[in-house]
């Protein structure tokens, strides 16, 4: 009835996987490996509770009014704070920008960067997110594969010779979906790549604290080595989701641009939130909530790694990841994800396939998916993927 008044942007953008799937998947007796959500238990409630009440003492009306487009300042200042501590990167206040969690980040920069037709350079398979939100702005993906090292080099000299990307999107830390870590001679070999082309580098790291052992930090792409350089981070991963907040780091000049863009967006984000996490993180240690977080992960990481070992065909592939929230599994070729998914739920397991992460694809012909570990205990973790592997059997 109404398909003549819709954009040719809406029609054209694809409604997300994965939260089409997890409506279909919320029966409790199926276990899911679906989501990429944290798991409740890392949640500091009682520290936010504490801090709930103390912020209403202290900024009373404040918490309630509108406020400024790009964030508290206190929120902000930390934010600043911490990256010179642990990158020693060369920012300030005027470089930084809190957003409605890092999706809408993403969003902004579509806005501000992407005219129809551009071209933008992803990972092969690519966060769905920044597929659907880019395809709202009619982008054209160029896509480039991962190796176990991270981008293929090779392939990315030859891919922006030819097609001259006016941005570049990577998740380097344990990226999603695969779970994939950048090594540090491989962020550099792409920093060297791209450092004379006109490219924007877009960098996300939702998942850069979550590192499962207590290893030397490994370095941004070309840190503190151009102005083209964009950095998006979240709390989501590390205190909570349901805040909603997230932030960009770039070039003050980038910056005033996006702070346009969020003006004709939301105005601002929650402030309530901004409030409440500010006060957190001033009056809690952030490194000792986010260690616990990390041995919970690493045991749970741990858990499916050593069950899909037990359990899987000798002939599936998986990831070992060495952080974040997911691991990737390749069945063998010529086989149907798609199948392997309606078997899997008939034996109440729900995983999500691997098509909805690439450009374009048949998604009969994919033959990956994502595992995540991060919001099942152990004993659920062993039998899901006991199911999931009698499912394969199936296939």
């Amino acid at each position: 009835m109404f398909e003549q008044y819709f954009s040719n942007r809406i029609k054209k953008t694809p409604s997300s996987f994965i939260r089409d799937i997890l409506k279909v998947i919320q029966k409790p007796e199926i276990i899911s490996f679906a989501g990429g959500l944290p798991n409740p238990i890392s949640f500091p409630q009682e520290e936010l509770k504490i801090s709930m009440n103390r912020i209403a003492d202290k900024y009373k009306d404040k918490l309630y009014q509108y406020s400024t487009t790009l964030g508290l300042d206190s929120l902000r200042d930390y934010i600043v704070n911490r990256y010179k501590k642990l990158w020693n990167m060369d920012i300030d206040i005027s470089n930084v920008m809190i957003t409605t969690g890092s999706q809408q980040a993403i969003d902004l920069i579509g806005k501000v960067f992407v005219n129809e037709g551009d071209k933008v350079l992803v990972e092969k398979p690519s966060y769905l997110g920044i597929l659907q939100t880019f395809c709202l702005y009619c982008a054209q993906f160029i896509p480039v594969s991962l190796d176990k090292d991270g981008l293929n080099i090779e392939e990315l000299k030859n891919t922006i010779s030819m097609h001259k990307p006016k941005l570049a999107y990577v998740i380097p830390n344990f990226q999603n979906p695969t779970g994939l870590t950048y090594s540090k001679n491989n962020r550099q070999e792409v920093f060297e790549v791209i450092k004379n082309e006109d490219i924007i580098l877009i960098q996300d790291d939702p998942y850069g604290e979550l590192r499962f052992t207590e290893d030397e930090r490994l370095p941004y792409i070309g840190m503190n080595a151009t102005e083209k350089n964009i950095y998006l981070g979240s709390f989501s991963k590390i205190i909570t989701p349901g805040m909603r907040l997230g932030y960009i780091i770039a070039s003050s000049e980038i910056i005033r641009m996006l702070e346009t863009a969020k003006q004709a967006s939301d105005l601002h984000s929650n402030i309530f939130s901004q409030y409440l996490i500010s006060d957190y993180l001033e009056n809690n240690n952030l490194d000792e909530h986010i260690k616990k977080i990390r041995n919970l992960y690493k045991n749970q990481a741990q858990t499916m790694v050593n069950a899909m070992k037990e359990a899987f065909p000798e002939d599936v592939k998986f990831t070992v990841p060495q952080g974040g929230m997911f691991s990737w599994v390749t069945i063998q070729e010529g086989k149907s994800v798609l199948k392997l998914f309606d078997k899997a739920i008939a034996k109440k397991v729900a995983f999500v396939p691997g098509h909805p992460f690439y450009v374009n694809p048949i998604p009969d012909k994919v033959n990956t998916l994502r595992l995540n570990y991060t919001n099942a205990d152990a004993n659920t973790i062993k039998t899901g993927i006991e199911r999931l592997a009698e499912a394969m059997l199936e296939v």
